[in-house]
């Protein structure tokens, strides 16, 4: 059974551009871009030519991409202008990029209350947005804004707002969860309905992530039937952010009912470019990484506790889902107060000291570090101070383990007693 195509669309340096405190220039932009078109995404929405010096910057440079598709965004026509004659058509029109995506309201609320028009101009303007760009050569998508509100409240508009683009030669319809509080089970049923109107091989999710479903929401459209995803690099976006894609990639590759029904532009061995392309990004921003991203996150694949740690080293799948190489991540084991005589274990290979599995050492640096963190040390991430501890008690004698031994009891003594002072 051949495959379907699923096409994959970043909105980093657009979308996520929206978020607080995310500032990019042409030169970030444009590092971004390249690695998303190293990893092979099919398009890099790289912003909204005209709207700002840096975006206008961006879009007259030559981008001599090899996978991605350089797509400009912008919004249907003012219902003033023709859309001959409307300046930000026209800048879209003009820019270097291959492809445009413009997003017009789909509910009937937003077309009363944020536009102030009629229905009937919402409509016109769509339509005849649509048409102008695809008569421009460039393949045209469409973002529906507030789709799956404005399908809750008014299906019937909300369908025509879809028709008067795809009607006209919208390459893609792309349904979108702007404010983000659609719940999966509300995806899958509009989409199905949906997918009735308009083939799924036109179809697209934007899905936000408000209620932390803009992942699970973007899966169950494509179970539903779409075959473009839109997201970003870490989940970047307004307010809570976007459907990380760092998330779905792998999910397509390495789930299986995703990776048996669906194949992708991206190349399985670039698979192993997602963490680089995550670390890439929070260092472009100058942000701390999120330890605790799913597939990419320093902690996706850590272990503390000492039976996982017992457990994963019989065989990882006892407590990993894949394996971490598959996208460019890695093991860790910690030490800390949970850990076993495994981690210990682990973590002393890790740095070069070999030792036997019964030496006693092993079990004396193990409540050594359980002694310390009860009296405030913190060896969870401390690596350097666990090895420094590691190698001085490798070279104590027995003389001296006995001295240390005294000194450590007094020092537990005289905490004890300064929190019974304390009490």
């Amino acid at each position: 059974m051949s495959k379907e195509q699923l096409y994959i669309f970043d909105t980093t340096l657009r979308d996520g551009a929206q978020t607080q405190g995310v500032d990019f220039s042409v030169d970030d932009k444009e590092k971004i871009s390249s690695a998303l078109d190293l990893l092979g995404v099919d398009y890099v929405e790289g912003g909204w030519p005209g709207a700002n010096p840096t975006d206008t910057e961006f879009f007259n440079k030559d981008h001599n991409f090899k996978s991605t598709k350089l797509t400009a965004f912008g919004m249907t026509k003012k219902s003033e202008h023709s859309a001959e004659n409307d300046p930000m058509l026209s800048s879209l029109i003009n820019s270097k990029s291959s492809s445009v995506c413009i997003f017009g309201k789909s509910w009937d609320f937003q077309v009363k209350v944020a536009l102030g028009i009629s229905n009937e101009q919402n409509l016109d303007n769509i339509g005849q947005s649509t048409k102008h760009i695809v008569k421009s050569g460039k393949e045209f998508m469409f973002d529906a804004e507030h789709f799956f509100d404005g399908y809750k409240s008014n299906p019937e508009y909300a369908l025509s707002c879809l028709k008067a683009a795809y009607d006209n030669g919208a390459r893609w319809i792309v349904l979108c969860d702007t404010n983000g509080g659609t719940l999966p089970h509300e995806i899958s049923r509009i989409v199905t309905e949906v997918s009735k109107h308009i083939p799924g091989e036109n179809l697209g999710i934007h899905a936000h992530n408000d209620t932390e479903n803009a992942v699970a929401n973007t899966l169950s459209a494509v179970q539903a039937g779409v075959r473009q995803v839109q997201g970003t690099i870490n989940g970047l976006g307004e307010r809570c952010g976007n459907a990380n894609l760092m998330s779905l990639i792998p999910s397509f590759f390495l789930k299986k009912d995703f990776s048996d029904k669906f194949k992708l532009s991206i190349k399985r061995e670039n698979l192993k470019n997602l963490t680089q392309c995550s670390r890439l990004l929070d260092e472009l921003l100058n942000r701390k990484p999120n330890k605790h991203l799913p597939y990419v996150g320093a902690s996706a694949f850590s272990h503390k506790g000492g039976m996982h740690v017992s457990a994963v080293q019989k065989n990882p799948k006892t407590y990993e889902h894949i394996d971490p190489e598959e996208v460019g991540n890695s093991r860790n084991i910690v030490v800390s107060d949970q850990a076993g005589q495994s981690n210990i274990m682990s973590r002393l290979k890790s740095i070069g000291i070999e030792v036997e599995k019964n030496d006693p050492k092993i079990k004396k640096l193990l409540s050594e570090v359980k002694d310390r963190e009860f009296i405030g040390y913190s060896y969870d991430g401390a690596d350097a101070s666990f090895e420094l501890l590691a190698r001085r008690l490798k070279e104590i004698t027995k003389h001296k383990m006995c001295l240390m031994d005294m000194l450590h009891t007094v020092t537990l003594q005289i905490h004890g007693l300064y929190f019974l002072i304390q009490q």
